[in-house]
């Protein structure tokens, strides 16, 4: 039984103690990027597997779920355990893993049109719920599978190869979305400063609860204005002097756009974990571990039929 039902071994220190070692970068290489050059996507790759070695997670600890989409392919060029599945099903997909084994590091890639269009219910539930599930979010305002569609995050205006005559609808901020869901951990990086977002993937894996790490990175071929420098001059980290705790402050924070768009830890609060809230796996072994009995099952299935 780990020693916090809501960490896994690594998490708790003892992952590199009974590899007798640490993780190398070598150790995470999967399948080569079909990303375009000059992606964020690599420059994202590139950091979560600095920080996966930095923290001494080893690969078997880890589990990588995606649905469809260029950040969907994630889980495809990183080796460990993955599931590629539905097109905005990453996070249902992604609780039901923890809920079965709540020792399982579990982490759900997705692209903002991915995870804010399609899977947009999904999103708002899983803030609810607070399982122990991180979601790195890659959000270039943009669809860059399907052949540069506005997603729900593409500024208003903004002409597309669908959208002849410019964006109609308000572009959905999905850090202010978060605040006011009361999220468990709100955080916001840029692709282009890895130093600052290897250093906030290791703060969202560490936190206990559900957390959101929005990453804006850019796409070489379908966002001509949402450009590597146009993310460069804009992002503006925040300063020590935010609370993150304070929620409306970090509200305020959210808000911001324009020329300065804040990166960095916007919201934090250590809510209750639903694993710590289920009688049957609260303190208890994860699931996948606990005795099985088909008799059992038949019994609770003849009491609705």
């Amino acid at each position: 039984m780990p020693d916090d039902p809501g960490k896994s071994k690594s998490e708790t220190g003892k992952g590199p103690e009974i590899e007798g070692k640490g993780p190398a970068i070598e150790d995470y290489r999967g399948q080569n990027p079909a990303w375009c050059p000059g992606c964020g996507n690599l420059q994202i790759l590139r950091v979560f597997k600095m920080a996966m070695v930095e923290m001494g997670i080893e690969p078997h600890e880890l589990l990588l779920v995606s649905g469809i989409g260029q950040a969907g392919k994630f889980p495809h060029y990183t080796r460990c355990n993955t599931f590629n599945g539905l097109h905005g099903r990453t996070l249902p997909v992604a609780q039901a893993i923890r809920m079965a084994n709540h020792d399982m590091r579990v982490i759900a890639v997705a692209g903002d049109g991915d995870c804010y269009g399609e899977g947009g219910n999904h999103f708002l539930a899983a803030m609810r719920r607070n399982l122990n599930v991180k979601l790195f979010v890659h959000d270039n305002q943009v669809y860059g599978l399907t052949k540069g569609q506005a997603s729900p995050t593409t500024d208003e205006g903004m002409v597309t190869g669908t959208q002849p005559f410019g964006v109609l609808s308000a572009p959905m901020n999905p850090v202010a979305l978060a605040v006011a869901m009361d999220c468990s951990l709100v955080v916001r990086g840029f692709s282009g400063n890895q130093e600052e977002l290897k250093e906030l993937m290791k703060t969202v894996l560490e936190h206990k609860g559900f957390a959101l790490l929005d990453i804006f990175q850019n796409c070489v071929t379908y966002n001509e204005i949402n450009t590597f420098q146009w993310y460069k001059e804009h992002c503006d980290p925040v300063g020590e002097d935010h609370d993150p705790t304070d929620r409306e402050a970090a509200f305020r924070l959210a808000l911001k756009a324009g020329d300065r768009i804040p990166t960095g830890v916007i919201y934090r609060h250590d809510r209750p974990l639903m694993e710590d809230l289920i009688p049957v796996i609260a303190g208890a072994e994860p699931l996948v571990r606990q005795p099985f009995s088909q008799e059992d099952v038949a019994g609770e299935l003849a009491r609705f039929y």
